[in-house]
């Protein structure tokens, strides 16, 4: 028996001290994405509650932020058509002889990937409950990058990870329905999201912050809030802001990001803002500083931006897709439209542009509605899966 499997034995199943939790990811903190910055939330929760967390997952040559908890590197090598993402290629010795030693109690599978696989077959082998978590819609990105024909074995190969997983957590009832849709038979349950409701506050709108960015006072600010690629649907953004330009309204583009597509949509929209990548304090005044959220994208599981930007008391004009169709109640706290219908995304917008009473009215409840969204009773939901499938008892959910 290796050193790292009679240490295991050692531990065997004992529970009476901390819970152990091994999380395997493939984004961590070599890229500022929304898997990355709410699973360094859900440790730093987790520690805060007494619970040991190992955290394996792919490293960047330069940290984009400062992680939480003990992070084990797993080999990696940069996705082809994105290589600012890394693709986990396993779980290498070292690691392994690590998890051994830990002996969890628990392991979290956040992503399908070589790294994810070798975890799966390692905690079925050892007995382990297994949590998968949903976080990205690989089904709708393979079409931007003219990769459709392998959403067939994609989907098969998502819905045998999931399925070999005690319970899995999906950020949104629309979600829920989706992945139920797709063939996922393991129990499902809900890992809502939360906002920092101090900081994302519509007092934090700052007329001095328009000016400097060259928004004029009648300037109505439609921002858009995200990474910049291809999958966000920015060409559909793009659309918007330039038939409401040619309609000689007042709309003006506010976007807020970078990413590879930056060149081709500041080419798009000359008079548009671009701030870059905005964080904090910053962050929170560019959303409050801006009149209107649009965002097109279907692929988002939950839609961190979106109700960010309700919580800033905008009232946000989305694609009718997971994620958003679950935050905004149409009519009431904003509008939807059918994906990809740029008509409709125009003429939600314009509506809000001429008429000040409606983008009060629906800021306001977009703002009211942010407020039932808590990050501590959503990281407690998945302390309690834990706690239950750990056999510590917990909440049912």
């Amino acid at each position: 028996m290796a050193d790292g499997e009679a240490q295991a034995a050692g531990r065997g199943g004992v529970t009476g001290g901390p819970l152990r939790v091994a999380l395997f990811t493939g984004s961590y903190n070599y890229i500022r994405d929304g898997v990355a910055l709410t699973l360094n939330r859900l440790v730093a929760y987790l520690m805060r509650q007494g619970v040991e967390v190992e955290v394996f997952a792919p490293v960047g040559p330069r940290p984009a932020l400062a992680h939480e908890g003990s992070l084990n590197p797993a080999p990696s090598i940069g996705v082809p058509l994105r290589p600012e993402y890394r693709l986990a290629l396993g779980l290498p010795r070292a690691s392994r002889a690590k998890l051994l030693a830990f002996a969890p109690e628990v392991v979290h599978l956040a992503t399908p990937d070589l790294l994810g696989y070798a975890a799966l077959r390692l905690a079925q082998a050892r007995g382990w409950p297994i949590v998968g978590s949903y976080h990205t819609r690989y089904d709708t990105y393979l079409s931007y990058y003219h990769l459709g024909l392998l959403k067939p074995l994609a989907d098969r190969g998502v819905r045998a990870f999931y399925n070999a997983c005690a319970e899995v957590l999906a950020p949104s009832p629309s979600m829920v329905e989706a992945l139920a849709a797709d063939g996922v038979t393991a129990p499902l349950k809900m890992w809502s999201r939360g906002v920092d409701t101090e900081r994302f506050d519509p007092a934090r709108r700052s007329e001095t912050w328009r000016a400097a960015h060259g928004i004029a006072p009648d300037d109505i600010a439609v921002a858009f809030v995200s990474r910049l690629v291809k999958e966000k649907r920015i060409d559909d953004y793009a659309d918007v802001l330039d038939r409401l330009t040619a309609l000689g309204g007042r709309a003006r583009a506010l976007v807020v990001g970078d990413g590879p597509e930056r060149e081709a949509l500041q080419r798009r929209l000359p008079r548009g803002v671009f701030t870059g990548f905005l964080t904090g304090e910053e962050l929170a005044i560019a959303y409050a500083s801006a009149d209107i959220f649009l965002f097109p994208s279907d692929t988002e599981t939950f839609g961190s931006v979106t109700l960010e930007a309700m919580a800033s008391g905008l009232p946000a004009v989305c694609a009718d897709a997971t994620g958003s169709s679950s935050l905004v109640e149409a009519d009431k706290t904003g509008f939807l439209a059918p994906v990809g219908d740029v008509g409709r995304l125009q003429t939600a917008v314009a509506r809000l542009v001429d008429d000040p009473s409606l983008r009060r009215r629906i800021g306001e409840a977009a703002r009211a509605r942010s407020l039932l969204y808590s990050w501590d009773a959503a990281m407690q939901s998945v302390l309690d899966s834990y706690q239950r499938l750990a056999g510590r008892g917990g909440r049912a959910s």
